[in-house]
């Protein structure tokens, strides 16, 4: 069963290009993981601050494997200060079926 991991976040106002570069970046490395099937980030087509992050793994074990990638290890320190702190990011977990 695939195990989905979807995240919501808004970026401050001017920090979209920022955001935009570092998340590209991100899944073409998170896509590298052990278990990963595929690594998708979106932006918003009507606010350019807010993102998707659509996370897919074999298992939800694998999610392990992206944990402890250096580069995840990171985003608090590269992303934080990229974020709205007013819209907190949202993480939702799936089963899909």
């Amino acid at each position: 069963m695939v195990y989905t991991v979807i995240v919501h976040a808004w970026t401050l106002p001017g920090k979209e290009a920022e955001m935009k570069k570092l998340l590209i970046e991100a899944s073409q490395i998170f896509l590298k993981d052990k278990g990963t099937i595929d690594w998708f980030v979106m932006q918003d087509a009507q606010d350019p601050t807010a993102w998707s992050i659509v996370e897919r793994y074999e298992a939800e074990s694998d999610l392990k494997a992206h944990h402890e990638n250096p580069y995840f290890q990171k985003f608090p320190e590269v992303f934080g200060p990229l974020l709205d702190s007013d819209k907190p990011f949202q993480i939702f977990s799936h089963n899909e079926l």
